[in-house]
């Protein structure tokens, strides 16, 4: 530990710690979350995380709350789940679903094609929160008061986020004496800092106290020789296992001040008196290893020590940490029309935004999702959850782990385009931790003769790949066909050889399982996948009113098994290897189901025309081949398109928050940015009802996106949506502009990265593009589709002067090549 005291006490000779912000865009009401009184919901704190470590301040005056996070701080243990009765009755299940007779065989499925409880013990856990830290001041008085509540007014209150610095700031006035703190999560250094200051001298006393609402002991670690203690915060998780430790985990907190006299005790924990400028330094770790590793001193020791090697050199804390999320953050950039509301604080923007027209909180949203995902993961750690990296309690909804039937796919939907390819990492990572448990499910599940490796609907940290308790929703066995669909997007997107042959036996082994376990159905002779579901939602059957969910064949297995075997024969092709199997998928493609619309217009959900339970359900996995799928565009399949249309305007607007972000993306690739902006205004409807202050869907006043409750896939998705409505490459051609809302008419973009390896920017006026910049990382040939309302288009490469005019420019460029193009 003398490592960890001595980085603690290097801070204090770190003048400049804290020093000057830099200057940020003009545009800083789209940088900047800010408000004018403390949050008096969780759900109203400003969330700071540098990919592991997270916290949320809440920036009360006479009490901080502040709620830290871990991102691999999971109770429960990795376990076996298999169930041998599921293979055995797999052939019964799928001889009722050949008879039409998918109530029985949803019957036959909860007694035995479901996860069996571990026999030696363990639980699939939960992810949960880290700790509380709450910060309890005394001010001096400089008049006297007759009572508690005569106290002096609180004037020139406000906090805030500043998004391109990732540091959120307290500043108020009281009794003359100007306050501020400011709070960030170290990035580089993997520390939390709390920064607090008074105008004037011994005007700064507090109590800093650690603790948890349960599985938390808090000690204090006497300091040696002058140094001040260390106080810690340590327990252990369950794991559902007599006799077994879960997760370990420890936070440790020391103060470092400025005049004033310190103390600390596991009571009252850490306490400053009569000070004038201090920073409260947090550190943390779990026993949570990617290589199994356990917890021990060691391990602690090990962050302790990186957190010394890089104070010693001499790296201005605050500075270092911005410049690092920059690095990420400064990629992208967007401005939209600015209206007067941009001025407002957040929840009042958010308020005035069901009133009238205001484009540039969409600018807002979108640097904000950015913000978040820099903010909850980076390599070498794990992917966002449901709760992004931030949860408030040790009970999350949905156990904050990672649904694979679009949750945790939408959460990684705006990462290529805005230019944060790097983060990719954990989700890859992820994958491949996977394959081992999903090979063993595959076999016990399905059979022996099961090949290569499956993933149904949801998953954790433990490696989960069996179905999930309810065969209603939990059959889904399509989870891991998605994720190789995020796999294949990053090679489009870099167009990285050596990634590609990394990932692809992760793709060649998801397509094997559905090769070796696709039935074919006795009406039409298609194969098909059975049993499954069509997530989330239920049909009736004939008269029955009985609503099932268990079917074969549904429309989005249809199209994600297309799209997997699809790019694994390409794969193939590029890599020069398994031709033979190759060819087998393409025969096994020819007997796929085709994409059928319904006798009411729209796009079939399922094999069958079957009535659906909900006509307004939240889920339309049926339309994945048009989102984030490329099998159903308005130019390729207009016949596909229109029914999807039919099926959107049926489904409606409403739904939850996810929900109303993915119909964002479906307008978007249909090019009608007016309802994509409609469905963008209806996602950032406020979550908290100002009368009974329930939530409800929408967002919540720190833009969280509610589904209700929180849930941060909403958040990416809308992010996605916007970035779909300015550009679009999906078809092998970049798209510039293909839906623009008309209240977005004029603005620019920068950075956004297209397919194939290139980057954009752009500028229009009166809704026409103006001028684009095309940069190519790597070198090729690039298609682009001359944007609407344009008659003809100049290329200038290398000096060269070529006029375009047509539906499609093509540019050849090298690698680091440009092209300025100017459209009339």
């Amino acid at each position: 530990m003398k490592t960890l005291f001595a980085f603690f006490l290097l801070l204090v000779t770190c003048n400049s710690v804290m020093g000057t912000i830099p200057a940020i865009p003009a545009d800083v009401h789209n940088h900047q979350l800010y408000y004018t009184a403390p949050a008096t919901i969780w759900e109203e704190t400003l969330p700071l995380g540098n990919g592991r470590l997270g916290m949320m301040p809440d920036g009360g005056v006479d009490r901080e709350h502040i709620v830290l996070n871990e991102i691999s701080l999971w109770s429960g243990m990795e376990a076996d789940y298999g169930n041998p009765d599921a293979s055995r009755s797999l052939p019964a299940i799928q001889q009722l679903l050949f008879e039409g007779k998918n109530k029985e065989a949803q019957e036959l499925m909860y007694g035995s094609f479901v996860p069996k409880k571990p026999e030696s013990g363990g639980t699939y856990g939960n992810y949960q929160m880290l700790a509380d830290l709450n910060i309890d001041f005394s001010f001096p008085h400089r008049r006297k008061t007759t009572s508690e509540n005569d106290a002096a007014p609180v004037t020139d209150y406000r906090r805030w986020l500043d998004l391109r610095d990732a540091v959120a700031y307290t500043s108020f006035t009281k009794e003359g004496i100007d306050y501020q703190r400011e709070y960030f999560t170290s990035r580089d250094k993997d520390v939390m800092i709390i920064h607090l200051t008074a105008s004037r001298r011994r005007a700064l006393s507090f109590s800093a106290q650690l603790s948890r609402p349960k599985q938390g002991v808090v000690s204090v670690l006497p300091g040696i020789g002058k140094e001040e203690g260390t106080l810690l915060l340590e327990g252990t998780l369950d794991s559902g296992k007599p006799g077994r430790e879960g997760m370990k985990y420890r936070v440790a907190m020391r103060l470092i001040s400025k005049g004033g006299k310190q103390n600390i005790s596991a009571e009252r924990g850490i306490t400053l008196t009569q000070g004038r400028e201090a920073w409260l330094v947090l550190s943390a770790t779990t026993s949570y290893a990617a290589s199994g590793t356990d917890f021990s001193g060691n391990r602690y020791k090990e962050v302790c020590d990186s957190l010394l090697n890089a104070a010693t050199q001499h790296v201005q804390i605050k500075e270092s940490h911005i410049a690092s999320h920059r690095t990420f953050y400064d990629r992208v950039s967007l401005t939209l029309p600015f209206t007067e509301d941009d001025v407002l604080p957040t929840n009042e923007r958010i308020t005035r935004f069901t009133e009238r027209e205001s484009p540039a909180l969409a600018a807002l949203y979108y640097n904000y999702g950015r913000y978040l995902f820099i903010s909850s993961t980076r390599p070498g750690s794990l992917p966002p959850n449901l709760q992004g990296l931030w949860a408030n309690g040790v009970e999350t909804p949905w156990n904050g782990d990672y649904h694979t039937n679009i949750n945790i796919q939408m959460n990684h939907w705006p990462l290529e385009q805005a230019g944060l390819s790097e983060l990719y990492q954990p989700l890859t990572a992820l994958i491949e931790r996977l394959i081992p448990s999903g090979e063993e499910t595959a076999r016990t599940f399905y059979g022996t003769h099961a090949q290569g490796w499956v993933l149904h609907m949801m998953t954790n940290i433990w490696n989960y790949t069996a179905p999930g308790e309810h065969p209603s929703w939990g059959a889904t066995n399509t989870g891991g066909a998605w994720l190789c669909a995020h796999l294949w997007e990053h090679y489009q997107y870099t167009q990285d050889i050596e990634f590609l042959k990394r990932i692809y036996p992760v793709l060649k082994g998801a397509s094997e399982f559905f090769y070796s376990t696709m039935v074919r159905e006795p009406k039409h002779g298609w194969l098909v996948t059975a049993p499954t579901s069509s997530p989330e939602n239920a049909f009736f059957v004939g008269n029955d009113p009985t609503p099932v969910s268990v079917c074969m064949g549904p429309t989005m297995d249809v199209q994600l098994l297309t799209e997997l075997y699809t790019n694994v024969i390409e794969a193939t092709s590029i890599l020069e290897c398994d031709a033979d199997y190759a060819a087998k998928l393409r025969e096994a493609l020819d007997k796929f189901p085709p994409m059928q619309i319904s006798k009411g217009g729209y796009l079939q959900e399922w094999l069958e025309d079957y009535k659906e339970q909900d006509v307004h359900h939240r889920h339309v996995s049926h339309l994945y081949g048009l989102h984030p799928g490329n099998l159903i565009s308005p130019d390729a399949t207009p016949e596909l398109a229109n029914a999807c249309r039919e099926t959107l305007n049926r489904r409606g607007d409403g739904g939850t928050g996810w929900s109303r972000a993915w119909k964002v993306n479906f307008w978007a690739r249909l090019g009608d940015g007016d309802r994509a902006w409609t469905l963008f205004k209806s996602l950032l409807y406020p979550a908290v009802d100002p009368q009974t202050k329930r939530y409800g869907s929408g967002t919540f006043p720190n833009l969280f996106c509610s589904h209700p409750p929180f849930q941060i896939d909403g958040n990416y998705g809308g992010t996605a949506g916007i970035g779909e409505m300015l550009l679009q490459s999906h078809e092998g051609f970049i798209h510039l502009l293909p839906a623009l809302p008309k209240s977005w008419h004029t603005g620019s973009f920068h950075g956004m990265k297209a397919r194939g390896g290139i980057s954009v920017d752009l500028e229009w006026k009166d809704g026409k593009a103006v001028k684009a910049i095309l940069t190519a990382t790597i070198p090729g040939t690039f298609h682009v589709k001359m944007p609407e309302g344009v008659i003809r288009a100049k290329a200038i490469i290398d000096g060269q002067s070529n006029n375009y005019t047509g539906k499609t420019i093509s540019l050849s460029l090298p690698e680091k090549g440009e092209c300025v193009l100017s459209f009339e």
